[in-house]
């Protein structure tokens, strides 16, 4: 799966934090570990590679957004 830094993914499910939770985060790192910021409360997570293909629903591009 191309992934590149800048995209928006959109998930299966949402970030489970209780106020601002969101299906969509910023790819900020790619390689083995992706790490990921949430849209919604700006928390940063790494997830492995293989788990967060996994959990994709929707990739958008960063020319897609503008």
């Amino acid at each position: 799966m191309d992934i590149r830094v800048g995209d928006v993914l959109e998930m299966k499910k949402e970030h489970p934090c209780k106020e601002k939770g969101s299906k969509r985060f910023l790819v900020t790192r790619v390689g083995m570990d992706f790490k990921l910021k949430c849209m919604g409360c700006g928390h940063e997570v790494m997830l492995p590679r293989s788990r967060a293909e996994k959990n994709i629903r929707k990739v958008i591009r960063n020319d897609e957004i503008q």
